[in-house]
Formats: C-alpha cells, structure tokens, sequence
C-alpha cells in the first residue's frame, strides 16, 4: 500500500517525464506545468506527470535552473533519519564491495546524484572527510547525514578525527547559498587541529590540505589510471604534463621508469609535485618543471626525441556546452604535438575530465590529430573514472572522464 502522501505537487511536462523513467533525477524549472499545495524551498515535494502518476520526490531549488532533485522514485519511501542512514550504507557497502580493503585509504564516498544524494560530494582521506554541498536540499539534512557518516565509518573500523566544509564553490550561488570554508562541528567533538593528512594511494604518498587543495583536495579519480600507466612506464623515459601534484608522474616513477618529467604551469603546483616526489624517495627519479604546455610541446619538436612515454592529463578544457568546440582544439593541439614528439614505438596516455567533451568528440579528435600527425593508434585500454566514481545509466553527467592509453605506431 502507498503511503499517505502529504508534499506539494509538482506536474511536470512529458519530455520531463520521459527523462525520469530514463534514469534522470532532474525537473528544469521550464518543466513544471503547475504547482499543488505550499512548496518550501529546500523541503520535498513529488513529482507527477499530467496523467496524474507519480514519478518520484525531490528537493525543491526555487533560485536553480534544476528545480526539484529526485531521491526517490518509491512512492512507500519515508524520508526519516533511517531512510537517509540506509542509503549512506549503501554508498560505503558498495565501495567496499567494488574496492580492495587498502584502496579504502582515500576514495570518494558519496558521488551527488550517483549515490541518490544529489548536489553531494564527499571524499576520504585517510581520517578526514572533505565535503562539498552543492544542493539547498542536502544543506538543510547535512546535520543529519553527515554524523551518521561517520558513525558508520568509525563502526567500520576508520576513525575518522573531523570533517571539513569545502563549500568555496560559484555553484552554491546558483542555490541561494553562501561560499564558506570551515570545519563542521560534530556534536561533543573538539574542531581537529590540522586540515592536512597523509593519504597513501597505490603505494604513493602524498599531502593533502582538505582547507586549501583543489575542490575537496585531491583527484581520486585518476586512481587506477595511474595504476595503469605504472605498469606500462617501466624502463621508460616519460613526459607527465599537466602534473598538478604530480600524482601521475609518481606512479610511473615508482613503476619503475628510467626517468620522468613533471611539467606544469603552476609554480605552486610543481612545488607540490617535488616535495611529493621527495616524500616517496623519488627525487632521483623524477624531475619538476614550470612551463606552459602548449609552448613546451612544440619547443620540444626541435631536438632530438627525448621521451618514449607521454601522459596528457589536462584540466578541464570546457565547463559548458557553449566552448565545446575551443576545448576540442586545445585538446588536438596538445595531442597532436605529443604523436609527433613520440617515437614510433612510444606510448601516450592522453584523456579528458569534461563532461562536455564527449567521448565521441574525443575519439574524433583523436583521429583527426593522429591523421595530421601522420602515425597510427594502437589501443591498449579504454578506461573511465575509478569505481568510487559510479556512472548512473540514464544520468550522462556522471560519465565524464575518458581516458586512453596507445602505442604510436
């Protein structure tokens, strides 16, 4: 029997209704036809279609373009404390079924709206979790959801020390909330003293500053690519460009490689990158640079082949569809100097993490700079986000990374 259903109604046009029987959590505010009963923003509401059938409950945004997030389709569902500690179990129970014990160390937690927690990231670092709140209906149930979190973990046998608020980010403008960075207070618990952890991730250890790293303060992601690229960089001469924190160029490092060098443009960066490679004892190894990509790869082109193992792993070229076709460019451009720079023979991992790059768009382009670069392509893997990043059928915006690895030949 259904429950008793007491949240203003939402009837939402059919294209709207067909996204969700597809899979998509999202109603678009052009979408809403009418409104039954007193909305609140930021509380539940349900959603039905013109016919009258009911198509799943959400949060309302009255400031977002996104105007209701579904959490659920099961119109038994009752939205207490224990519906939400269900499915935070669920999120951890899936990461340990999908993850090995070791690789638990550092991963992501809850992904947004792959997890049914839409407009919620959190990422663990060891024993701090960094959170980022991107959503007005996670806002008003994170006092809820994040101290069961850490009961869960801490039952698990991860003693968590403090979770700290990653909310500096333009998109809690588009929900009407404020951009702050601070640490969550858990209830009778003193604030932790430091917001920087050692996290150890394929061997590789590194520092991370949850308060001042990049998003919530390190790439998981890329975790097993750089696993991968470890097992191929064995005895070879390597170019790690983009290197941030030098995380790929570490892995190959400790893969054994013959050699490596970590370029980015960011002086901070690089710095990051060679106390990382000191931590690891692989200053020997591996060599950090500040430059601009784009004018190195094609000042390299004028001496004699120095590398035989390249890895592009650039920041996001477009963050809208409307700059799609420019980052398709800086995209080629990057990849066509590194075939030309390689060897026959020579390995590439190249890839993008823009969602709006597709990976149509990004096999295309890679045709086309292989073809300008006169070589050919031998696909060795085709690989995605790390498994801690689920990608939802039916929700396109969780599949967002691609990533190759070839052999020029």
């Amino acid at each position: 029997m259904k429950a008793e259903r007491s949240y203003p109604r939402f009837t939402i046009t059919p294209k709207a209704e067909a996204a969700i029987l597809r899979g998509h959590p999202w109603v678009y505010d052009q979408e809403v036809l009418s409104v039954e009963g007193t909305p609140e923003n930021g509380k539940l509401v349900d959603i039905l279609s013109k016919k009258g059938r009911y198509l799943g409950t959400g949060f309302l945004s009255e400031q977002s373009k996104i105007r209701v997030r579904l959490i659920s389709r099961n119109a038994n569902d009752r939205f207490d404390e224990a519906f939400w500690v269900r499915k935070l179990r669920w999120a951890w129970d899936y990461r340990k079924s999908v993850m090995a014990p070791e690789d638990l160390d550092c991963c992501r937690v809850i992904f947004g709206e792959a997890d049914a927690f839409p407009g919620l990231t959190v990422d663990k670092f060891h024993d701090l979790l960094s959170v980022q709140v991107l959503s007005v209906g996670m806002e008003g149930i994170k006092e809820t959801l994040l101290p069961a979190l850490v009961r869960i973990l801490r039952e698990d046998g991860h003693p968590i020390r403090g979770v700290y608020e990653r909310n500096d980010v333009a998109l809690r403008d588009k929900e009407g909330l404020p951009q702050y960075k601070a640490w969550f207070p858990l209830p009778g618990e003193e604030t932790p003293e430091s917001p920087v952890v050692e996290i150890t991730e394929n061997g590789v250890k590194y520092l991370v500053d949850v308060e001042n790293g990049q998003k919530t303060g390190f790439f998981l992601d890329q975790k097993y690519n750089r696993r991968a690229v470890a097992r191929l960089a064995r005895g070879k001469t390597v170019l790690d460009c983009f290197t941030h924190t030098g995380s790929f160029a570490l892995n190959a490092a400790l893969g054994g490689a013959k050699h490596v060098t970590a370029v980015d443009v960011s002086e901070s960066a690089v710095e990051m990158a060679r106390a990382n490679a000191e931590r690891n004892g692989l200053s020997d190894v591996v060599d950090c640079v500040a430059a601009n990509v784009f004018d190195l790869l094609p000042a390299l082109e004028k001496g004699p082949p120095k590398y035989d193992f390249i890895i592009l792993d650039p920041p996001a070229f477009t963050k809208s569809r409307k700059t799609v076709a420019n980052a398709i460019t800086g995209y080629k451009e990057i990849n066509y100097r590194a075939m030309r720079l390689l060897p026959r023979g020579g390995y590439l991992a190249t890839c993008s993490c823009s969602h709006f790059a597709t990976e149509e768009k990004f096999i295309a382009m890679l045709h086309d700079a292989a073809k300008d670069a006169g070589v050919q392509l031998r696909q060795i893997e085709a690989r995605q986000q790390s498994c801690d990043h689920p990608i939802l059928w039916g929700v396109e915006e969780t599949n967002y990374l691609k990533f190759y690895l070839f052999q020029v030949v």
